[in-house]
């Protein structure tokens, strides 16, 4: 599997967590009287603004990730990556608290309020998707830990954008009218997604220690981090 296509498996499983946690904040953008075309490509809009500002967070960490690689230290990333991941979903496993408990910061708030003026103010989907996607999520970090792995910024910004339309598919049905925000949906998926996350996290620190297994831990040679599979 490369980039990408893990990018969007990422992606498209990881949005049962969208639905369910900024799922809301997508279902209170006005609806109006019109089409379903233009309804659906409002819709569509929306996520399309998501993905493009997930791609541009992940040209700001493509940026740090390619000093890492030419630095020689591609190993140490994944391994790194894969250490905050499993840091970062064990509290939750082990049931010592949960992530929608965090105490939200000023720019979680800034932008929530941008938000709340773009809606009342009949903003477009494009604008509002946008803004969303600056929105701290535990699972935006993963796929920016996923995408500081790559060889270059511009790798990692179309590993994200891929990320984001990974999501795109489940949004779109929910935002649509299909429900599954219901709390006990969520709470299923709030369930499962942490072992999933684990075992992304335990991949990325096979994956840095070179171990020569095909797909699991591939071979790394050279500076410039060529990977042979």
């Amino acid at each position: 599997m490369n980039h990408l296509q893990l990018a969007f498996v990422i992606g498209l499983f990881g949005s049962l967590h969208c639905v369910g946690m900024c799922g809301p904040l997508a279902f209170a953008i006005p609806q109006q009287s019109e089409s379903k075309w233009i309804t659906l490509f409002k819709k569509l809009s929306y996520n399309i603004g998501r993905a493009i500002s997930y791609s541009f967070l992940g040209l700001l960490i493509g940026l740090l990730g390619k000093q890492l690689w030419l630095a020689g230290l591609q190993q140490g990333i994944s391994i790194l990556s894969g250490i905050l991941i499993i840091v970062a979903v064990a509290p939750q496993i082990i049931k010592y608290r949960k992530s929608q408990n965090y105490v939200p910061n000023r720019f979680t708030q800034s932008v929530n309020k941008l938000i709340g003026k773009a809606i009342k103010n009949k903003a477009g989907h494009l604008y509002l998707g946008l803004l969303n996607g600056f929105l701290p999520c535990g699972f935006v970090y993963l796929g920016l830990a996923t995408a500081i792995n790559t060889s270059n910024a511009y790798q990692s910004a179309l590993f994200m954008l891929v990320f984001g339309l990974g999501t795109t598919p489940l949004m779109l049905l929910a935002m649509l009218g299909v429900n599954f925000s219901k709390p006990t949906f969520r709470q299923k998926i709030n369930q499962i997604l942490p072992y999933v996350t684990l075992c992304l996290g335990l991949w990325f620190i096979l994956r840095g220690l070179n171990l020569d297994i095909p797909y699991l831990s591939p071979k790394i040679t050279g500076t410039n981090g060529v990977i042979c599979h």
